[in-house]
């Protein structure tokens, strides 16, 4: 357990009838800090339940918070005072529709996510008592001071977040013109019958296409994607421009504009190949290739040079992106670990970058019962970035039952990656492709 958790339970320690744990005594910390302002209650909720979901609370958790806000009063918030609900567990659920083992889970995720605190009596029952002002003089039970500690980051998380979602539609929008450019391009080129490498340019189109979020973006991600996609559409225009430079000196003649005409019929788009090879001729005539070499048709323009030296600076160009493209990047490992990413988001909050993820890495290696050595034998062999990835994968495959040693699979693809076999950018787009089946 990390040094700090220690400390946290080595100053709050429970009556002796709830389990302890870290969360619970950051709970704690939190309902003291909240006693010492005063935020009113409609603010409190507003804030929490702009940015529940991202703090991984659910809907039934939302209804029992609800419930317990109803109970407290207009001066339970204000500065020295405590809003705490001593309702009963029989009335909680009749308010609610849940079953006594769903209330009190419902309730414990609240406290480990620093939402509420529990108030506990010594036997551990739940009674409280007001004054004539209707002020709190004492009280046992579910405390919400937790929220007025919190309620400023949750409005700077509320608004990290609306700016995130602003700068996503954005650069969807941006991504959606680039994509319909492209693809216009490579179909006004293959139906003219356009001499070019639009097979390359097809199938790099398509890669990006696939690396599209079907559910979850990210900013940096939409971002990095957008890049690509106007590499790929500068590139597909300049190869568009000049095949029409080439082809319009030809068809100032009659003829040849007769016969490009002609063959544009009788070519199903479809099936033309976009890195042909070349002959040179003065007639515009396919060329017909062996079908064990899966390409079909070929254009064939004038005065054209031989196909391996017009491609080589593509190829070049194809190699590098798709070297580029398999870097990990911190949402691909967010987006295809879910259920890693709840808990790390429970624990850690707002995840910035690789540092924070791999420090709630660290701090959730335990839970799968992973050992400190093989952790640190994976950071050092793998670094930290790829070691944190390669743990939220372990992570989140243990948590689907996929792998029942999860110190072993990790070790394993330490060994891996030692002989140069570690893909892992594989297992985590195939995640992906998973989830939007």
């Amino acid at each position: 357990m990390p040094q700090h958790e220690k400390d946290m339970l080595t100053t709050w320690q429970p009556s002796g009838w709830r389990k302890a744990s870290a969360g619970l005594a950051a709970a704690e910390q939190l309902a003291q800090a909240g006693e010492q302002v005063g935020v009113p209650k409609t603010r409190a909720f507003v804030a929490v339940k702009r940015v529940g979901a991202y703090i991984g609370l659910k809907a039934g958790d939302m209804m029992l918070l609800d419930t317990l806000g109803a109970f407290t009063q207009a001066q339970d918030w204000e500065e020295g005072q405590r809003p705490i609900v001593w309702a009963s567990n029989a009335y909680l659920m009749e308010q609610t529709g849940f079953s006594l083992s769903a209330l009190k889970r419902h309730a414990r995720r609240l406290a480990e996510i620093g939402v509420i605190s529990f108030q506990d009596s010594p036997n551990g029952k739940r009674w409280g008592r007001r004054d004539a002002e209707g002020r709190i003089v004492e009280a046992y039970g579910f405390d919400l001071s937790p929220l007025s500690a919190r309620v400023e980051e949750f409005e700077e998380l509320h608004a990290e977040l609306k700016a995130e979602r602003e700068l996503c539609q954005r650069l969807k929008r941006q991504i959606t013109v680039a994509r319909r450019m492209i693809r216009a391009r490579i179909e006004a080129a293959v139906s003219s019958a356009l001499r070019g490498p639009w097979t390359q340019f097809t199938g790099l189109f398509e890669e990006l296409l696939d690396r599209l979020p079907r559910r979850h973006e990210a900013s940096e991600q939409l971002a990095r994607l957008l890049g690509w996609f106007k590499e790929l559409q500068e590139r597909v225009e300049a190869a568009y421009l000049k095949a029409i430079e080439v082809v319009q000196p030809v068809e100032n003649t009659p003829e040849t504009r007769e016969q490009v005409s002609e063959k544009t019929q009788e070519m199903n788009p479809r099936e033309v190949i976009s890195d042909p090879h070349i002959l040179i001729t003065n007639q515009l005539n396919p060329v017909t290739r062996n079908s064990s070499e899966n390409e079909e048709v070929a254009a064939v323009v004038p005065n054209a040079q031989p196909e391996d030296q017009v491609d080589r600076e593509l190829e070049e160009w194809v190699a590098e992106v798709r070297k580029k493209r398999a870097a990990l990047d911190l949402p691909t490992v967010m987006q295809a670990c879910p259920e890693f990413a709840a808990w790390a988001r429970n624990m850690g909050g707002f995840l910035k970058d690789w540092g924070d993820l791999h420090r709630v890495a660290g701090q959730l290696r335990p839970m799968i019962g992973v050992s400190e050595h093989a952790w640190n034998v994976a950071q050092d062999r793998l670094g930290k970035q790829v070691a944190t990835a390669a743990l939220a994968l372990v992570f989140e495959k243990h948590c689907a039952g996929e792998v029942s040693s999860p110190g072993g699979y990790l070790r394993g693809m330490v060994e891996k990656a030692g002989a140069g076999e570690l893909h892992l950018e594989r297992s985590f787009y195939g995640r992906l492709s998973g989830q939007a089946a």
